[in-house]
């Protein structure tokens, strides 16, 4: 139930207020190539970011079910 309504926040979050969230995927570290037909997209601190994100939510909601 919880993580239901965390991912109903977020996603209102993304459609009501989209420049919230514009820096994601322009962090320094994230690989961009532009070739003549290509394009390759690498978001390596943006992941990382993403990961200490969702370890941190975890953390803490495990943290308030254990008491």
């Amino acid at each position: 139930m919880l993580v239901g309504a965390a991912i109903v926040a977020i996603g209102a979050l993304v459609r009501f207020a989209p420049g919230l969230f514009s820096w994601f995927g322009n962090l320094p570290g994230d690989i961009r190539i532009e070739g003549e037909n290509t394009r390759l997209y690498i978001p390596i601190t943006s992941m990382i970011v993403a990961s200490a994100v969702i370890s941190l939510v975890l953390y803490v909601v495990n943290a308030f079910r254990r008491g």
